[in-house]
């Protein structure tokens, strides 16, 4: 499976994501009209706008990106190791800046990947929707506009693991688990993320969980290729 892409050439990612602003009462009048309109379809009855106000990081439209880590696999003397970096802060528009350039870096002149969990229906298009939005230039990569699908270089776990069958998701957790991959879940979890930013102003906390979460999608592909995963000692952040 997937002999056809090989580890070298794909950039794992990961995002997390947060309300833009830390409480509903910031949000200006139109946007809190808007949420109060897109929060009716989820939101119940006894509920207002402001009670479901902390899943609003999960739509471009009203949340940001706080932290993107990016991850690859390089050998060198036989022996593979993984190298990561993560692109964190307050400063959204500054982050997708950094990205951008590293992602036009790794994709100049050749044939490479992104692949995340759950990525094609969340971590590119936000990530894409988001740049939009700061004005920043879309990456060859992410523009994908008019791309036939073969021209596309989106890898998703999820997606691969479906083997097409869309009837449910399968959480990046639940698979660690049953491929014997250490969980990268040992300390936060994505419904922590907006306090631990908001409250604890701890964005270095975050950007180690969001690191776990990509090792964790580069060694579920390991595993789905059938190739042995990375030894954890191996693991280099970059700064």
């Amino acid at each position: 499976m997937l002999k056809q892409y090989p580890i070298e050439n794909i950039l794992f990612i990961d995002i997390e994501t947060v309300p833009q602003y830390s409480s509903f009462d910031d949000v200006s009048v139109v946007m809190q009209e808007l949420w109060d309109k897109k929060s009716k379809y989820f939101r119940n009855e006894d509920q207002s706008p402001a009670d479901v106000y902390q899943r609003a990081g999960i739509y471009a439209e009203f949340g940001k990106i706080i932290c993107i880590s990016a991850g690859i696999v390089k050998a060198k003397n036989g022996t593979r190791f993984f190298r990561v970096k993560s692109f964190a802060g307050e400063d959204e528009k500054q982050l997708l800046l950094d990205f951008s350039e590293m992602l036009n870096a790794f994709s100049h002149g050749k044939e490479r990947y992104m692949c995340g969990h759950n990525s094609k229906e969340f971590d590119f298009p936000y990530i894409a929707r988001r740049m939009l939005i700061n004005g920043v230039e879309l990456p060859a990569m992410l523009d994908v506009a008019g791309k036939k699908p073969w021209e596309v270089k989106f890898l998703d776990t999820l997606d691969l693991w479906k083997f097409g069958d869309y009837k449910h998701y399968t959480s990046l957790n639940l698979l660690t688990a049953i491929f014997n991959i250490p969980s990268p879940k040992d300390d936060i979890d994505g419904s922590q993320v907006a306090d631990v930013f908001y409250l604890e102003k701890d964005i270095q906390r975050i950007a180690v969980y969001c690191e776990k979460d990509v090792l964790a999608t580069a060694q579920l592909f390991l595993r789905f290729k059938g190739e042995s995963l990375l030894d954890p000692q191996f693991v280099e952040r970059v700064f």
